[in-house]
């Protein structure tokens, strides 16, 4: 049964500031454990209460509870976790490993054997596939959608001779059911993570609750980049900082285009946090993806709406993201991709600077700076009859466009090592001394790649290095090491010849020829160690030779 509440409080005591912020965390699994030892740690910073029930019996415990008492975030983890987030209207935290502890839990599961399987919800980890082939863990990887779909994969994996599980809760106490060794995944770090996210959160909530535009922004209302963070001092990059403070000054709107992953978003604000008056008051800093939400819901949270609007909508009504970034910046992500029906109503915002409620009509006072991006050709959309082309100059007043990566190639180096250092620093890790000397070193195996990601790809490919440079801390970064890790760059940078096969005289011996055939299978080391005639191991030695 759950844990009584030590105290109840009412809904309507939401907007009081003298209030901590309520929280429960849901578990019934040994979570719950790492749960109450981190709640000491926030006891003066919320009313933190355990409920140890799961899935359906906790969505109507917290539901019925919900009738007559606050609560501003749920925190909990795994299955039970994502089977709450889709039934309950208060925001639910699902905690996370990290990419550490994987690494941490495999560690302690390979002291008790060599075969280890490791049970994800919903989706596998590739990168440990990688890892396993480098470092030699026979690590069988399986997931699972229901507890019922979990235990037949302990089971599966019990009949193949695993002896070790890794996992969370609900697995590892399965897998202790099912007679085999248990590694739980979590550490005391990513809870703790869980619990800030959750307390950020329900600041938050409280603060649309208030209705006051007076009080501290919250952080996750804040632009947390600057001019500084953008990295690169090419010639694109100068005249884009520069850009950057000059439009600063103006209340103007600002278009901003570019591929994905060139920055779009940092931009934004950075812009926003170079004006003048974003410093005043600390000034909010509002983004919505417009092609990531449903045309429905998309107008409510951009206009807001009355109570009774609609089905499900709040009691009170709900603040629309206009109002949330009253005397600050709205970042419209995605711009190209919201339709034509808020197209006109957006239209009519700008002009009159005022919004309308769904199903109100009372307008509503905004003072908004709106800066848009897109990755899209606008003008072709206009063209196509998909925008509105008074709505383009509206929001184009002022323009940027972002150089993709793969056209300031001097950035590159630059943008690499600033994310590796980041990655090492989040999963605990130094990096090496000589780091900045080993990258110089891959440039030109990194410059023959097209970065089509551009820095979000750059981003991606360093957080994956440095999961196995943390693992391996005396491995050095080379161009070996990277395409042992990521194979793909060996297409991208090196033609693929006809090779013979390793049956006859033209075997090949040197390292080039080697990732050659590497880069002919895809990088499947196993095909290419068939191929050439020789063992996984054999192969492996020799790209490390290289």
């Amino acid at each position: 049964m759950p844990s009584p509440a030590p105290a109840r409080r009412d809904a309507s005591d939401a907007g009081n500031p003298g209030d901590k912020p309520v929280i429960w965390t849901v578990s019934v699994s040994r979570l719950s454990d790492l749960f109450r030892d981190i709640t000491l740690e926030y006891d003066d910073r919320a009313t933190i209460e355990p409920i140890d029930l799961g899935f359906d019996e906790a969505v109507r415990y917290i539901r019925e509870r919900m009738k007559t008492e606050r609560c501003d975030a749920v925190i909990s983890a795994g299955s039970n976790g994502a089977y709450l987030k889709s039934r309950l209207s208060v925001p639910v935290v699902i905690a996370k490993a990290s990419g550490f502890d994987v690494l941490q839990a495999l560690s302690r599961a390979r002291r008790i054997t060599p075969d280890i399987g490791i049970i994800t919800y919903q989706s596998t980890m590739p990168a440990l596939k990688e890892f396993q082939n480098a470092f030699g863990i026979n690590i069988r990887q399986r997931d699972y959608a229901t507890e019922e779909d979990a235990r037949a994969q302990i089971n599966e994996l019990k009949a193949s001779g695993v002896k070790a599980i890794v996992g969370a809760g609900l697995i590892t106490d399965l897998a202790e059911e099912a007679g085999l060794a248990a590694v739980f995944v979590y550490s005391a770090a990513s809870i703790r993570q869980a619990f800030d996210d959750a307390l950020e959160i329900a600041h938050l909530t409280r603060l649309e609750s208030s209705h006051s535009r007076s009080k501290p922004v919250a952080d996750t209302l804040r632009a947390k980049h600057g001019v500084n963070d953008l990295r690169g001092d090419s010639p694109a990059m100068e005249t884009l900082r520069q850009s950057i403070v000059l439009y600063a000054k103006s209340q103007a709107t600002v278009l901003i285009q570019g591929e994905t992953g060139t920055g779009k978003e940092l931009v934004a604000q950075a812009i926003h946090r170079e004006n003048p008056r974003a410093l005043i008051g600390n000034k909010p800093f509002v983004a919505v993806n417009c092609g990531a939400i449903a045309e429905s819901l998309l107008e409510s949270e951009l206009f807001g709406y009355e109570e009774g609007a609609f089905t499900g909508s709040r009691r009170g009504g709900h603040a629309g993201l206009f109002e949330a970034a009253h005397r600050g910046t709205l970042f419209l992500d995605e711009i190209g991709e919201m339709p034509l029906t808020l197209q006109t109503r957006l239209l009519r915002v700008l002009e009159e600077r005022e919004v309308v409620r769904v199903g109100g009509t009372r307008p509503i006072p905004v003072d908004v700076r709106i800066i848009s991006a897109t990755h899209c050709d606008l003008e072709q959309r206009i063209r196509e009859g998909r925008f509105r082309a008074d709505l383009f100059y509206r929001l184009a007043v002022l323009r940027l466009t972002l150089a993709p990566l793969r056209e300031r190639p001097d950035d590159l180096i630059a943008l690499a090592e600033w994310c590796l250092k980041k990655a090492l620093a989040a999963l605990g890790a130094r990096p090496h001394p000589n780091l900045h000397a080993e990258i110089v070193a891959c440039a030109p195996l990194l410059s023959a790649h097209n970065w089509p990601g551009n820095a979000r790809e750059v981003r991606n490919l360093m957080e994956r290095l440095a999961l196995f440079l943390a693992a391996e801390p005396l491995q050095a970064l080379s161009p070996a090491f990277i395409i042992s890790v990521a194979p793909e760059f060996i297409q991208a940078s090196m033609p693929t010849p006809a090779i013979a096969p390793a049956t006859t005289s033209a075997a090949p011996e040197k390292a080039e020829n080697i990732t050659q055939v590497l880069a002919r299978f895809g990088g499947n080391r196993e095909a290419a160690a068939k191929y050439l005639g020789i063992s996984r191991t054999t192969l492996w030695r020799k790209i490390k030779n290289q």
